[in-house]
């Protein structure tokens, strides 16, 4: 059985004193649940003054992003290596604002997490569609490239040791969601793409996440999905009570 994963992607958000003083809040909120997997992203500078705070907790600790050179001439970039070392054991890639502000590429994602596995850190690979791509009727040719060109070269044997989240565009801070039915059908159809590129184990096995105005008041609906194994929460994750009810949906 799948183990559910519940993320928070703090964006660019919490200084690090306001970051070291939520997760103790929310540690404490948070203290007898241990079914699932709790990880928080906060901002590279938060990164070692949480770590330090999660100490002795069960709550991983992820980065929003990484560069896939080891290290160099890279004004303003952070390899694996440096992510790994500060305590982190999930990254974020492809995030649709990196894909849609940013410009990466399904290459350039696909760089990240080859460097990410490397460093035996865990992506968080997303994929999504705009508005527009729904509305014309080309998601699931939108999702499909986008899954072949991030997971391109990703060997059998590391394709269980990442995560996949479905964030569709349109529903990212908007206040829009994806049915749950909506959800399930992207979840299905991608569960369906890892089988046919991966075999039937290894695509039991890797969890899809759902990213998308997540909150208290859809929570318990949408991990009802067969596919639905989790999600990557953006907003209400900011504050402690919301993701509190979130965790223990």
């Amino acid at each position: 059985m799948r183990r559910s994963i519940i993320a928070g992607n703090w964006k660019m958000n919490k200084s690090s004193a306001e970051a070291v003083e939520f997760v103790l809040d929310l540690k404490k909120k948070i203290i007898n649940v241990d079914d699932r997997e709790i990880v928080v992203c906060p901002p590279f500078t938060a990164l070692s003054a949480v770590a330090k705070a999660l100490d002795g907790t069960t709550i991983k600790l992820g980065a929003q992003n990484l560069y896939f050179q080891d290290s160099g001439a890279y004004t303003g970039e952070i390899s694996g290596i440096m992510i790994r070392e500060v305590g982190c054991q999930y990254v974020i890639v492809g995030h649709s604002e990196r894909r849609n502000i940013f410009k990466e590429t399904n290459e350039d994602v696909n760089k990240k997490i080859l460097a990410a596995q490397k460093f035996g850190l865990i992506p968080i690979v997303c994929l999504g569609e705009k508005l527009d791509e729904r509305e014309s009727g080309s998601t699931f040719n939108v999702i499909e490239h986008q899954f072949l060109g991030s997971l391109k070269e990703i060997m059998d044997n590391k394709i269980s040791k990442l995560v996949i989240a479905y964030e569709p565009v349109w529903a990212i801070g908007t206040g829009k969601t994806a049915t749950p039915a909506q959800a399930e059908e992207i979840h299905a159809f991608i569960r369906q793409l890892l089988i046919k590129c991966y075999g039937d184990k290894a695509a039991s096995q890797i969890r899809i996440l759902y990213g998308g105005s997540v909150s208290p008041e859809n929570i318990g609906e949408l991990m009802r999905q067969i596919n639905v194994d989790g999600v990557l929460v953006g907003g209400a994750s900011l504050k402690a009570d919301s993701f509190e009810k979130i965790v223990k949906f």
